[in-house]
């Protein structure tokens, strides 16, 4: 093992969403093997976490065990890498800014003039520093979001710079991500994008000892020697990042270009990669048996990415049970018939807020419950299922959530009371981590296998106490409670092929190797449908 930490930074060019949360997570995932691998992202936004931003535009807003609202790409970093991160690990300016303000109204440094360089470049730095003693690892990897020469990351990557001087030259190295584009018509790959983003990196102190070319197809050897010329690398620290259709596969293309050879030469370390079992599940994403269709129904779904963890869980458990999924996303929001819920195999009202496509749900959530369609209903999805239960079974037809409707008469899903007085939005929700008990012989029991059980929430809405003794007595199973009884935490249905609902996100949780239940259970019940149809 290291005697230091090593600290690898990722940096990006030419444009953003070149998948450098992917790269990182790749990275880690060849390195995590043998050493325990910390990932940290480093946002330019002024806001202090995304949890107050809107998916649509953002991505989805990840939750971690601690509370903590993250960015989505700690998401790839847990399924990849198999850690449990914390709130600490995603810098956001915001919240620099704030931290920095704070230590100056309270006297910390001693009447000087607060500058960005060294102040605030320094407590960056110190973050880094303190996280990767906190954590005790081997191998910080840094993202800096968006790309070098945006002025919101020029703070991150001067504390990058630095750090060569603090830690060693031999504990630190830099990879850099760029575009390498083949224009319409010319059929060539064209180098000139990534020389100019290894320029501005340059120009900022900060020389890169590995470029990932994401392109189309392979790098060609001749356009490696010429990056590598402009850039002063050498041919083989150019990788490519292949466009593929399935992230799964990145760790893999890295590796079969020596990626963890390169690194281990610069750092000093030894790694032999553990990918066979990865790499098995990657081929049966795309090569399984039976193609299952299944919906995710919700409202946000003119960007995929802010269900992405709902995505990802489906594929996990489809390569675990040797079939594949085609998934498409319903809008809720005008749905007037359900003739393209009819012939799926299978339907996910996901989590969201806001009354806007509340009652499409809910149509959605009857139709699966009449006509035997495995359902899965995630934290408001659950909610809307026990308002369609209560309607049109216990015979309550106002019944709703107060948070779609403040007057309903069957206000069988209401806020938390400790919520009430809540004005401010950011990281006030139920958040984080919360045990369950499952009722034992349940399907949601059998499906875990454990009595006890914990998924993340994000939520401010639980099913109404009151109401808790009409809604089993009519056949609503709680099959799983808070540990003092009082919050619904999962619920289902008997006399049908899979009808759950979870109070919590356990996509959040879902990986590769350990797929989620729940959406073990949906894809299972899926396959099984189609088998029979």
């Amino acid at each position: 093992m290291p005697k230091e930490t090593k600290y690898i930074i990722f940096t990006g060019g030419v444009l953003s969403g070149l998948g450098k949360g992917i790269a990182v997570a790749s990275v880690g995932k060849i390195l995590s093997p043998k050493y325990k691998v910390m990932p940290i992202k480093c946002d330019g936004y002024l806001n202090v976490d995304p949890g107050t931003m809107n998916p649509v535009e953002h991505g989805e807003v990840f939750v971690l065990d601690d509370g903590g609202e993250v960015d989505m790409d700690f998401g790839h970093y847990e399924r990849f890498i198999g850690t449990t991160c914390y709130s600490e690990q995603n810098l956001t300016m915001g919240k620099v800014f704030h931290e920095i303000r704070i230590k100056e109204r309270r006297g910390d440094y001693l009447g000087k003039t607060v500058e960005y360089i060294p102040h605030v470049v320094d407590h960056i730095k110190n973050k880094y520093y303190e996280l990767a003693k906190k954590t005790n690892a081997d191998i910080v990897l840094i993202e800096i979001g968006g790309t070098v020469g945006q002025i919101e990351n020029n703070l991150y990557i001067e504390a990058c710079r630095q750090m060569k001087k603090d830690v060693g030259e031999e504990n630190i190295m830099y990879i850099h991500l760029s575009y390498v584009p083949i224009p319409s018509g010319v059929n060539e790959q064209k180098s000139k994008p990534t020389q100019q983003s290894v320029d501005l990196l340059r120009q900022r102190g900060i020389a890169p000892d590995i470029i990932i070319g994401r392109c189309s197809e392979m790098l060609t050897d001749s356009i490696k020697e010429k990056m590598a010329t402009f850039c002063d690398v050498t041919p083989d620290a150019v990788i490519t990042g292949l466009d593929v259709n399935s992230v799964y596969k990145i760790p893999l293309v890295f590796e079969q270009q020596g990626m963890s050879k390169i690194i281990c030469q610069k750092l000093d370390i030894c790694v032999k990669p553990k990918l066979d079992k990865w790499e098995s599940l990657v081929k049966k994403l795309y090569n399984g048996g039976k193609t299952l269709n299944i919906a995710i129904c919700g409202k946000y779904t003119n960007l995929e990415d802010s269900y992405a963890s709902v995505v990802e869980a489906l594929y996990h458990s489809a390569a675990n049970l040797d079939c594949k999924v085609n998934i498409s996303f319903v809008e809720t929001t005008n749905i007037s018939n359900m003739d393209q819920i009819a012939n799926l195999d299978g339907v996910i009202v996901p989590g969201g807020f806001g009354s806007r496509g509340a009652e499409g749900k809910i149509k959605v959530i009857q139709y699966c419950r009449e006509h035997n369609i495995p359902f899965l209903g995630i934290c408001y999805g659950l909610q809307l299922a026990v308002a369609e239960f209560a309607r049109n079974i216990v015979g309550f037809k106002d019944a709703n959530s107060t948070e779609i409707n403040p007057n309903t008469k069957f206000a069988v899903v209401d806020i938390l009371p400790e919520q009430i007085q809540v004005e401010n939005k950011g990281g006030t929700m139920r958040l984080g981590a919360y045990p369950a008990i499952l009722k034992k012989n349940s399907k949601i029991y059998h499906l875990y296998g454990s009595e006890k059980v914990s998924e993340r929430h994000r939520h401010r809405y639980e099913v109404n106490p009151d109401y808790h003794a009409v809604l089993q007595k009519n056949g609503l199973i709680f099959s799983g409670m808070s540990p003092d009884g009082r919050l619904v935490e999962f619920i289902e249905i008997s006399n049908h092929p899979y009808f759950v609902g979870c109070q919590g996100h356990p996509e959040l949780k879902s990986s590769l190797l350990k797929p989620a239940p729940l959406f073990f259970g949906l894809v299972k019940a899926a396959k099984e449908r189609r088998v029979k149809s």
